[in-house]
């Protein structure tokens, strides 16, 4: 991968100018429109131009005077990046003077920024320092039809606002029509019906806008039987389109990166044979773990006589305008990802997509000139599949969104207005989590000021808490450089085509028996003592210069918040000796396992895991250092079930007593004797653990201790929250 900055060939263009884009008419009443209604909600087809212009009509008419902002909120990072490039090339300024982007760890702004585009997440963050948005004169919410967590708190925080700011202007886009759902969120309350002035959806509140979309017609072809595998069926479709069919880029969707991996190295085998006679053909994959600038590569227009193909997530579904798509290949298919309260397990399962999906994937053809839409399905298959599929916030861990909205000054989190109310068990869980981590007291009120400043950090909770345990453990350093690591979201070891030996010969040089914690951690700092001096480095040990870069980063404005709250970062690199070295090691595998002790699992004699209810059989994944190593206890920073497995990634070992030590609001130890026979390893552990740690307990057993295996164990603790 090249190490050089973007460059303006990055810059995604228009395929239109911004005077021929359909929206371009309906300017002067979207004006007037939002200069009436605090709430406008526009509904338009992809390439409308809704996106990159209405901030600009907003800007030029004033509304950022007195020093405000226009902040334009998008669900992805991707996609507020490229809209930001593409709106700064339009206006004729460099990104991040009049027109800037905020992301996660990236901040792309100054003070002339009069034009923002950022995640729905970072706006949110925003709030936890000016509550009431102040900055900000329009908020334009887009995508909102994707329904993610963060879009749905935006939301509900934005109706709040509204009541103490009627003067800020709230536009809602989105390209499915769900506009009564906005319309009556904002209008009154959930259970009641928007008061209509007119039969045109509009109130006293808000009102809609439609604007028309693409104006080239899309053919929509579906099978006539379904696949057998609709992975290759898609990559037998590319082909068939490359050499059956006239000009045009093809965007492929796929559901995950196995896929979306595997399909490129396919069409590469066959682009070989295929260039001579039908042209090269240049297949690109787009999905959430690539850096920003790998994701950028996929704007860039192709050498002449190339035909693109562009293997994607539904990233691009929406989010993510590439412009010369003729041919859409829709497999039918989505990964969403969904929480189970009962194990704490995170399922990434692929579901057929929505109606409103498969409206969205087709509309991203045809931008240019008439295009296809190859469905691998059947047109039966379309009409039985659900009009949308749940919003993000009836399916996943919601610690993370309570401890935000606790921190926003909203405590009754059954009284917040949600677009769609979560489950109770999953909010129970959070809180459960969360109270166990110490954000939350026994009335479930936010800790000051533990619980603060864990939502204040830009890391999960788990990871916060590990941080801001670590001074007392010693190991903050280090801890900082980890929980950059693990924020990175990519793989930082990298391997072309027949380097996979290489490379993992080349990781085991920073491989540490601990677990992959301390080996993420030996990669950082030797990245930061010669990485960054030596351009070979990065190569010759197979490590991705970009992802290290940024962990340097994102460590870098961890540190600032950690400062902010008064804490001493010691930055001493002197080289410990082996004595320290061991004493370092624990410290660090104690201080992870204070953050992360609901992350835990014992390995069975398989060599699988068991979490510690014993419900679940886990896997280490297989990019893990302790893939098929021995270790008895262990903690992990993230499980997720694929298929037919459930995987733990970034997994360490622990102790058993560390867990009781660090966490006596989970866990509590239960003692039972048993008749069941044992192996010699298991009955020497817990007798010995047992006789050791809790003889007033054993004493009064009611059962004679002659003959009998006295067995004990963990289990999370029942809690009981106050009504």
């Amino acid at each position: 991968m090249a190490e050089n900055d973007l460059d303006a060939s990055f810059i995604p263009a228009l395929h239109k100018p911004p005077a021929l884009l359909p929206i371009a008419k309906h300017r002067e009443s979207l004006l007037y429109t939002i200069e009436t209604y605090p709430v406008t909600i526009v509904i338009g087809q992809t390439g409308s131009g809704k996106t990159t212009q209405i901030p600009q009509f907003l800007e030029k008419a004033g509304w950022c005077n007195d020093g405000k902002i226009i902040g334009v909120t998008q669900p992805r990072r991707v996609a507020a990046t490229t809209v930001a490039l593409r709106v700064a090339d339009e206006v004729g300024c460099e990104v991040g003077k009049e027109v800037g982007y905020s992301i996660r760890f990236e901040d792309v702004t100054s003070a002339s920024t009069r034009i923002k585009f950022l995640t729905d997440g970072l706006l949110i963050r925003e709030a936890l320092v000016d509550p009431l948005l102040s900055r900000y004169s329009v908020i334009m919410v887009d995508e909102a039809h994707e329904r993610s967590i963060s879009t749905d708190i935006l939301l509900g925080l934005l109706k709040k606002i509204r009541r103490k700011r009627p003067e800020l202007r709230i536009i809602i886009s989105s390209a499915t029509l769900e506009a009564e759902t906005f319309l009556r969120f904002f209008t009154l309350s959930s259970e009641e019906a928007p008061k209509t002035d007119n039969e045109n959806g509009t109130s006293k509140v808000g009102t809609v806008v439609s604007l028309e979309g693409r104006t080239f017609p899309i053919d929509l072809m579906h099978l006539e039987a379904p696949a057998e595998n609709y992975v290759e069926k898609a990559i037998s479709t590319v082909v068939d389109i490359h050499t059956q069919e006239g000009e045009g880029d093809i965007l492929v969707f796929m559901t995950g990166r196995e896929e979306i991996d595997f399909a490129v190295q396919a069409i590469s085998e066959r682009a070989t044979d295929l260039e001579a006679k039908y042209g090269a053909l240049q297949p690109m994959p787009l999905y959430a773990g690539l850096t920003t600038e790998e994701q950028m590569y996929v704007f860039d227009k192709p050498r002449e006589g190339t035909r693109k193909v562009v293997f994607s997530t539904n990233i691009a579904e929406a989010s993510v305008t590439i412009d010369g798509v003729v041919f859409v290949v829709d497999t039918g298919y989505v990964k969403l990802r969904a929480y189970n309260p009962k194990t704490g397990i995170e399922s990434l399962t692929a579901t057929p997509i929505s109606k409103a999906s498969a409206a969205q994937r087709a509309g991203r053809a045809g931008r240019t000139k008439p295009g296809k839409c190859f469905r691998l399905y059947t047109e039966q298959a379309f009409n039985g599949l659900a009009q949308s599929n749940p919003p993000e916030i009836q399916r996943s861990n919601l610690a993370p969104t309570i401890l935000q909205l606790k921190a926003l000054g909203i405590d009754n989190i059954v009284r917040f207005d949600f677009l769609s109310p979560p489950p109770s068990q999953l909010v129970g869980k959070a809180l459960e989590l969360l109270y166990s981590l110490g954000a939350l007291d026994e009335y479930a009120k936010l800790t000051r000021p533990l619980g603060m400043r864990m939502a204040e950090l830009a890391v999960e909770p788990m990871m916060a808490k590990t941080l801001l345990s670590a001074p007392s453990f010693g190991c903050l350093s280090e801890m900082l450089s980890i929980a950059a690591m693990t924020s990175l979201g990519s793989n930082v070891w990298f391997h072309h085509e027949g380097e996979r030996k290489a490379m993992e010969s080349a990781r085991r040089k920073f491989a540490a028996e601990e677990g992959d914690h301390l080996t993420l951690l030996n990669a950082y700092q030797a990245f930061v003592a010669r990485g960054k001096k030596e351009a070979k480095f990065c190569h010759g040990n197979h490590l991705n210069f970009r992802a290290m870069t940024r962990a340097v980063s994102i460590r870098a404005q961890l540190k600032r918040y950690l400062e902010r709250f008064g804490i001493v970062v010691d930055e001493t690199l002197s080289q410990p000796q082996q004595q320290d070295r061991a004493s370092k090691a624990e410290a660090i595998l104690r201080c992870l396992t204070a953050g992360y002790f609901a992350h835990a699992a014992r390995m069975q004699a398989d060599g699988t895991f068991r979490n510690v209810e014993g419900g679940t059989v886990l896997h280490a994944h297989p990019s893990s250092l302790l893939f098929g190593r021995k270790a008895d206890w262990v903690v992990f920073h993230e499980v997720m079930e694929t298929n037919d497995k459930t995987y733990i990634r970034e997994v360490s070992k622990t102790e058993k007593g560390w867990l009781l030590e660090y966490a006596p609001e989970f866990y509590q130890v239960t003692i039972y004797a048993s008749n069941e026979l044992h192996d010699s390893a298991s009955m020497a552990d817990t007798t010995i653990a047992g006789l050791r740690l809790f003889p007033e307990v054993l004493s009064r057993c009611k059962y004679s201790l002659s003959g009998l295996l006295p067995n004990w164990a963990i289990r999370p603790a029942r809690r009981i929250w106050p009504s």
